[in-house]
Order: C-alpha cells, then sequence, then structure tokens
C-alpha cells in the first residue's frame, strides 16, 4: 500500500518528502518480496518437518529465515548501486575495416526520476568516457516516466561525447504518454535521437526504432523497411526491447541492441523475465544470421533492488 501511494505521488509531485518517502517505500516493496519467499519456505519446510516426524522449533526457523531474507534484501539494495562496465566482442559480417578494433558504448534503462537523479547520471557519463568509446549508444527508458525536470534531469549528457556520435532511442517509459518533453531534452544535451530512422557512419548503419512502433510486428517491419537498409553492409539496430529480434533478422539487421528486460531485477521476476524473453533476456545470443545483445541496464524500476542481474555499462569491442 505505501508503494502504490507512492508512486501516485510520485508522478504528481517531485519535492524532497515525496522523494523520501518514494525511496524508502519502494526499497520496503522489494524487502517484502523476500520476506514472501521466506514466509512460504518457513511453512514449506514446517510442512514436510510434520510429515516426515521431525522435530523443528518452527519460531526460531522462522527468525533465521526472516533475518536472512532482511540481509538478503539489504545487500540488493546495495547491489543495485553498484554499475559494473561488461565487455564483449562482436564479430559483424560485412563490418567496414575502419569499424574493426573500434569500441562503443551500449547503456539503457537508467531510469531518472525519484529514485536515481541527476548526479546518477553524472557518474554514469564519467564512467563511460573514461572507456574512450568510439560510439555510444542509448537504449531507452532514460527517465522513469515519473514527474520530473527532464531537461535539468539530462544536463550531465552535455558531456558525453564520441568521435562517432552518442545515439538514443525512446523506450517504453519515455512512451507512456507524450514523448517529446523527455526526447526534447535529450536533444538539447546533444545527443542523437532515432526515431524511426538510419544514419550512415564511416560506412556503417546505424538505425534506431522507438519503442511505440516496435511493439507490434507489422508496425516494426514497416519501420524498418522504411529505412532501406542495405543487407550487404553491417548494421547496427538499436531498439529498446527485445521483443521482436525475428522481425529485424528477417529485414537484414547485423546486430540489435536493447534493454527493458533488467534480467527480472531479482527473484522471482528474475525467474518470470527468463520465461518471457528466453535467450534475449539478457547477453548476447542470436537468431538466424543476426546477433543479439540485451542489457540488464544501469537502473532500476520500482524497487531499487537487484540480486542475480548486475546493473550495468557494456563495452562492445567489433573485430
Amino acid at each position: 500500500m505505501s508503494f502504490v501511494s507512492a508512486s501516485l505521488l510520485a508522478y504528481r509531485y517531485t519535492t524532497a518528502p515525496v522523494r523520501i518517502f518514494y525511496r524508502g517505500a519502494a526499497v520496503w516493496a522489494g524487502i517484502l518480496s523476500f520476506l514472501f519467499l521466506a514466509a512460504i519456505s518457513s511453512w514449506t519446510i514446517f510442512g514436510i518437518a510434520r510429515v516426515t516426524g521431525l522435530n523443528l522449533n518452527f519460531h526460531r526457523m522462522v527468525e533465521v529465515l526472516f533475518g536472512a531474507a532482511v540481509a538478503v534484501g539489504l545487500y540488493a539494495v546495495f547491489n543495485a548501486s553498484w554499475t559494473r562496465v561488461t565487455r564483449t566482442t562482436v564479430r559483424l559480417a560485412n563490418l567496414p575495416e575502419s569499424w574493426r578494433g573500434r569500441k562503443a558504448a551500449l547503456i539503457s534503462d537508467v531510469h531518472l526520476g525519484h529514485v536515481r537523479n541527476r548526479s546518477f547520471l553524472r557518474r554514469m557519463v564519467t564512467k563511460i568516457l573514461r572507456e574512450a568509446p568510439d560510439a555510444i549508444f542509448i537504449a531507452g527508458d532514460l527517465y522513469d516516466g515519473t514527474a520530473i525536470d527532464a531537461r535539468r534531469a539530462a544536463e550531465p549528457l552535455n558531456k558525453l561525447s564520441a568521435p562517432h556520435g552518442v545515439y538514443f532511442v525512446a523506450g517504453n517509459h519515455e512512451q507512456f504518454g507524450d514523448d517529446r518533453k523527455y526526447l526534447g531534452a535529450i536533444e538539447a544535451a546533444g545527443v542523437r535521437v532515432l526515431s524511426n530512422e538510419k544514419v550512415e557512419v564511416d560506412g556503417l548503419q546505424i538505425m534506431g526504432v522507438s519503442y511505440r512502433s516496435a511493439v507490434r510486428n507489422r508496425e516494426f517491419a514497416s519501420a524498418l523497411q522504411g529505412m532501406r537498409l542495405d543487407r550487404n553492409r553491417a548494421s547496427i539496430l538499436l531498439v529498446h526491447a527485445p521483443d521482436h529480434p525475428d522481425v529485424a533478422e528477417a529485414a537484414g539487421v547485423s546486430l540489435q541492441l536493447s534493454g527493458h528486460t533488467h534480467l527480472g531485477q531479482f527473484i522471482p521476476w528474475s525467474w518470470m523475465a527468463r520465461r518471457v524473453y528466453r535467450q534475449f533476456v539478457y547477453g548476447l545470443s542470436q537468431i538466424g544470421k543476426m546477433q543479439v545483445f540485451t542489457s540488464s541496464g544501469a537502473g532500476t524500476w520500482g524497487p531499487p533492488l537487484r540480486l542475480g542481474s548486475n546493473p550495468e555499462i557494456v563495452v562492445l569491442q567489433f573485430e
């Protein structure tokens, strides 16, 4: 109830009391998930003990399991704020010689709002620049969708630069409603927003399809067709969610970069994410001739907890 109330307030107000209330309620909602699992485990173990005749101190067992749940929940809060740099090598057919050996940084799902703010984005920008990438890709959900001064929050992006550009594609949280304030703020910070369009960068085709245009197969295929992709040359597609990789593969895309899944953030949601997205839930995978890299994201949505998934910035090395 506290998290629902805090969420309703967060969509209208940005005051300090609302932010504090929202953060506390979000952390509590996450820890409550672990306490719920501890409760189920308690009754399950007790039931097995009754059937097998095992003498078990039920109350002591509950104390241990609930204590462990709280400890694990607090670790998950800490883990969600510890951003790693994940490195992977990508080999693309027909990649221009000029791109061999170059690096690109991928970041997604920052979720700027009442938990992650401008200072968090500033730290992410510093980490990315430290890697000296040749291109930078932001795969959507830079914002959480709650009340926010969009331009002020995006100001750290002014310092984000790369020799071959910084590119952004809208995610579902930017497109819950009117996305103009978010996209305008990102463009004002000097980032190229790709809205169902293709750009040529030193022989490499870089494309972006917004979340709203990629939800349905037919619309996604139509957006890709309108870009007149050259199948005989390497291409990178930036699309927020790995919902329809088969459509992108059929269009002749070489590499799709996505986020959105968060790898479920923590149990039991991580199990559900794996069931929905299967091999595309995280990391580098392949469908037909196309490769897909799905990032677990840098921020969090809802409870700021991660267990079994790490917040990350991805560095792609092209070969």
